[in-house]
């Protein structure tokens, strides 16, 4: 009630002022649960939690109760999720549009210390957040074929798939906006199969209605992997088309004066709508844009081109070039015929442009071509974004250089300014004040409350670096989260956990990029350190790996297979006791992120430098007051900036120096020859010491970091190792610890998605974030006289 009331208002509220309106394209929203980010938000938690105990209830009895809506894979869907609350909070009038899946990503299972996948049916008991808009329904075409004619082109003959929007309130912090996340649902049109008049099995027609609502069934599990399926495809091209169409309707009906309910023309389109295409999975938006334009609104070609690239702006996710979209031509032609002309009309404009700027260099046009040419003609979907986009951007400083000066270099060099910078962040109210009330209260009583709105405010804690009385609390608070989350893993894991033992928290997806292979080769380390000596004081650790692996990705389901092999070596090895504990999380996600990130003392964040675009749990381990331990990649390398390089421990290889290694090329077998302790370990792996009943089970895992490792595990063991021992060190050092937990929390101010979302809205964007609270529902508000063929949209 609190909250739908707000969501009309600020409705109504963007009708009667025409914003210009800022829409997030994305295949992915991992938004987690949503009930108490809701009470935090309209600043109700207080009063639920009293009222619920009144009841003689427990609030987090029922929080616990509601599912994850895991409808991302990871960072790219986590950061969208973010990045509405920060859109919000910040008054924007913003819109995030998305798929609808009725099966988000897996929940996994460990069996036998292998990962298992199962479907994550997540509506089952229904979703109470969403509200259903038949009325807004529209119509998506595939198939067909084009025909010209003097009157202009017509895409004909197409399958109808019908997109049904479902609308999800996103309320700011204590501001009484309430934003709107739309997710379409396919549907198929009641005559589906059934206009074929000679259809003799009208049984068969009804059951075939299950194939066109494949399209919004279920959400591809992969994290940085390309994998290019029709399938896919489809849905890409489905949230685009019924997106585009919902912005154009809202964009004609317009208040003007509101007596004419069309507006003129389309100049004032990039005016009135910003679209912001999250990684390449929406770029079929631009030729989709064109195509209503040309062949719908009959615009001649150079003016829809001019509107398209003002209103389009594309956000880069990764380097890794398997993760890059690369969609065969034949696919595309299927599909989408029209799509297909325009994108070769597109390409044709750019070479001409490209070839009389760079007379006779074939080479240069080949590069640069939205058509890949070797093995099979396809789309370079980065290219394409890139043309038809005023703004680029790469979300860390270290990788919008490698996107400029690397990657797209060619493109750089002839729009320079088209390439930008912005810096991920993440939302304080949810990895914060949800997350971590115990810290966020303490930080409260130090600098007061406007820190949560204002995220900078976190360096007036510098001065409180030396306050014993600060320090013992802010350790105390690091306690009470460990004890909580030892309850939680003992019963949950059956296994006996030393809370006072360092917390070494390594969670993300099982990627290789991401080394957690690298982490492993330490544990094992550490165990051979401590059964050769076990009188030898150690510094007891229990070792936290946690992520998905994609299902078809043999490698990482490998890594996970050794973790856990790992794991139950060293937990059931009586010399090791309690010193070591080695936990595989199952099941990683959002809801699980919000209890171990608040309980951690380490935070691993160990890419080969170079590889990671970014980053956002390293943030959110930041401002929860862990320590990190990482390589100068992604935003390690800002956050090292903002708290001082000797409050991280940084390891291993920058980017120059892994740039050199690929030119003298990567010896591993070297490292292992120089270094007995890396030695020792790859022997065991190799030997069946993890794995005696099969003891080549990870052979895989062996001869790829032995003879084809793209990411240089062994050449960052040696400086691991040593900087691993010098956290152990200081973690010996309770009140320096502490200290260095301080200077880093009182640094982290920049990583807030409040502060990346406003540098969108400025350089970007061109909107400006609003103070205005719009009057709650309980008050009456001035209306405006207004003739009776208006309606607000909400």
């Amino acid at each position: 009630d609190r909250l739908v009331g707000r969501w009309i208002r600020t409705q109504q509220h963007y009708y009667e002022t025409d914003p210009k309106r800022t829409y997030y394209l994305s295949l992915e929203f991992y938004m987690g649960r949503t009930l108490q980010n809701t009470m935090i938000n309209l600043g109700l938690q207080n009063a639920c939690d009293e009222a619920i105990y009144q009841l003689g209830l427990d609030i987090e009895e029922l929080e616990e109760m509601e599912e994850d809506a895991g409808l991302g894979n990871g960072g790219l869907g986590r950061l969208a999720a973010c990045f509405l609350d920060s859109m919000a909070t910040l008054g924007l009038a913003a819109y995030g549009y998305g798929i609808r899946y009725e099966y988000g990503i897996f929940n996994q299972k460990i069996r036998d210390g292998w990962q298992v996948e199962e479907a994550d049916d997540w509506l089952r008991h229904g979703n109470p957040w969403e509200k259903a808009r038949p009325e807004y329904m529209l119509p998506v075409h595939f198939y067909g074929r084009v025909e010209s004619s003097k009157t202009g082109v017509k895409w004909v003959d197409t399958q109808v798939i019908l997109a049904m929007p479902y609308d999800t309130p996103v309320p700011g912090y204590m501001n009484n906006t309430v934003n709107t996340m739309r997710l379409w649902s396919a549907r198929a049109p009641n005559d589906f199969n059934l206009q074929d008049f000679n259809v003799g099995d009208y049984i068969e027609a009804v059951l075939d209605r299950n194939l066109a609502e494949n399209i919004s069934r279920v959400l591809y599990p992969n994290d940085n992997f390309f994998e290019g399926k029709e399938l896919r495809l489809k849905q890409e091209y489905f949230v685009v088309a019924a997106s585009l169409q919902d912005i154009i309707r809202r964009f004609k009906a317009a208040k003007f004066g509101c007596r004419d309910t069309m507006r003129a023309g389309f100049d004032s389109f990039p005016d009135k709508v910003a679209i912001q295409l999250n990684d390449t999975h929406p770029a079929l938006g631009i030729p989709e844009l064109m195509r209503i334009f040309v062949d719908i609104e009959k615009l001649p070609w150079e003016k829809a081109w001019e509107i398209t690239k003002k209103t389009f702006a594309y956000t880069n996710h990764t380097v890794l070039p398997e993760a890059l979209e690369r969609w065969p031509v034949a696919v595309i032609e299927k599909l989408l015929p029209r799509h297909l002309q325009i994108i070769y009309e597109i390409n044709q404009r750019h070479l001409d442009h490209i070839a009389a700027l760079f007379p006779g260099d074939l080479d240069r046009l080949r590069r640069m071509s939205l058509v890949e040419e070797d093995g099979g003609k396809r789309i370079n979907m980065a290219h394409l974004c890139i043309v038809g986009s005023h703004a680029v951007n790469g979300v860390a400083r270290i990788h919008s250089d490698i996107v400029k000066n690397q990657v797209f270099k060619d493109f750089s060099d002839i729009e320079p300014n088209k390439f930008q910078n912005k810096t991920n962040g993440i939302t304080p109210r949810r990895w914060l004040l949800l997350c971590n009330p115990g810290l966020a209260e303490l930080i409260a009583e130090k600098i007061g409350e406007d820190y949560v709105k204002d995220l900078s405010q976190l360096a007036k804690l510098k001065k409180f670096v030396n306050d014993d009385l600060f320090i013992r609390e802010v350790s105390k608070v690091k306690e009470e989260n460990k004890l909580k989350f030892s309850q939680y893993l003992e019963k949950e894991y059956k296994v006996k956990i030393n809370p006072s033992s360092m917390f070494d928290v390594h969670v993300k997806r099982i990627h290789e990029y991401k080394r957690q292979l690298l982490n492993c080769l330490h544990i094992i380390t550490m165990y051979n350190r401590i059964r050769k000596d076990s009188t030898k004081p150690f510094v007891p650790r229990t070792v936290i790996i946690g992520g998905k692996a994609a299902p078809g990705y043999h490698m990482a389901k490998m890594i996970i297979k050794l973790i856990t092999s790992v794991g139950e070596v060293v937990n059931n090895d009586p010399i090791v006791g309690s010193k070591l504990k080695v936990i595989f999380l199952e099941n990683y996600r959002v809801s699980l992120a919000e209890k171990v990130i608040p309980a951690t003392d380490l935070s691993e964040q160990i890419s080969t430098a170079g590889t990671e675009a970014s980053g956002t749990g390293n943030m959110k381990f930041m401002l929860n007051g862990a320590l990190t331990i990482g390589t100068m990649d992604g935003a390690n390398v800002e956050m090292a900036e903002e708290a001082g390089e000797e409050n991280l421990f940084i390891f291993g290889m920058r980017i120059e120096d892994v740039e050199e290694m690929d030119k003298k090329g990567y010896n591993a077998q070297e490292y292992y020859d120089k270094l007995p302790e890396l030695k020792q370990v790859m022997d065991q792996i190799k030997s069946g010491f993890f794995s005696p009943k099969q003891p080549d089970q990870f052979k895989d895992i062996t001869n790829m970091l032995f003879h084809h490792d793209r990411f240089k595990v062994f050449a960052d063991y040696e400086d691991y190792v040593r900087c691993q021992e010098k956290v152990s060190q200081l973690y010996k050092d309770p009140k320096g610890w502490t200290k260095m937990v301080i200077k880093n929390i009182a640094a982290s101010g920049k990583f807030s998605s409040d502060r990346t979302i406003k540098e969108y809205a400025k350089d970007i964007w061109n909107v400006e974030p609003s103070d205005i609270k719009i009057p709650p529902p309980n008050e009456p508000r001035e209306v405006a006289e207004e003739p009776a063929n208006c309606t607000e949209d909400v």
